[in-house]
């Protein structure tokens, strides 16, 4: 019998999105680029596919038969929409989580901007770590570069992960500091009138943020960051009510 995949977290069950009911699982990118488009993005918005595959293959090459372990520090943590057979409470103590990727379509618009969630250099961001069985890795990675390089913003890097059970090396996607909608100097109160304003196809930007800080609570982390910004979106809310 295959070992429980929430084995060291059974607390999850339940709060984790499965893979087959993901909205990035099947993703339909005549659809996605009709959505994005009516937000106002140009029509040269993502990377093509074939240069996207040729990516991850490249960096993904000589790891052919190993489990891969992903690394979750966004809406990852509820809806990795992706098949895995191990979960972890997992540190990257190398790096933080930041609201610096400008997005005018997911849960953002052209008028109205939102931001997502991107690694970048920091003293530690906690989070989720996925692990991909070696003979599901070609197809799951497929589903995730598809989701999380559909455009430019993230650079797939290699983490040094710290775990209860042991460290591992994960997957990660880190801000691409060569992408001119990376933009890591907006202030605090800024990202919070952003989030609080901004939607987009995949839903509002204030889902995002509560959805990021309510699974880290439940797995019982405080990421003072997370929580600066949310206090300021819920008290713009609270006023324009």
């Amino acid at each position: 019998m295959p070992d429980d995949p929430y084995r060291h977290h059974p607390r999850l069950r339940g709060k984790i999105k499965p893979a087959a009911e993901s909205f990035f699982r099947e993703l339909d990118m005549a659809m996605v680029d009709a959505r994005v488009r009516e937000a106002g993005m140009r029509a040269d918005w993502r990377t093509p596919d074939d240069v996207r595959e040729a990516g991850r293959r490249a960096f993904l090459a000589g790891r052919e038969g190993r489990d891969l372990w992903v690394f979750a520090f966004g809406s990852l943590m509820w809806d990795p929409g992706i098949e895995f057979v191990e979960i972890r409470r997992a540190r990257a103590p190398e790096h933080a989580r930041r609201f610096c990727l400008v997005d005018q379509g997911g849960r953002g618009s052209a008028e109205a901007p939102g931001l997502q969630l991107a690694l970048d250099t920091g003293s530690g961001c906690d989070g989720l770590a996925f692990r991909i069985a070696a003979e599901a890795v070609e197809h799951e990675s497929f589903v995730l570069f598809r989701r999380e390089m559909i455009a430019a913003g993230y650079l797939p890097v290699w983490l040094a992960l710290e775990t209860a059970q042991g460290a591992v090396e994960a997957l990660g996607f880190a801000a691409d500091h060569a992408c001119e909608d990376i933009v890591t100097d907006i202030p605090l109160d800024e990202q919070a009138r952003m989030i609080a304003h901004a939607a987009g196809f995949l839903g509002t930007n204030y889902e995002y943020l509560a959805g990021t800080r309510s699974q880290l609570e439940g797995l019982g982390v405080s990421d003072p960051y997370i929580d600066a910004v949310f206090a300021r979106v819920e008290a713009l809310r609270a006023a324009q009510a």
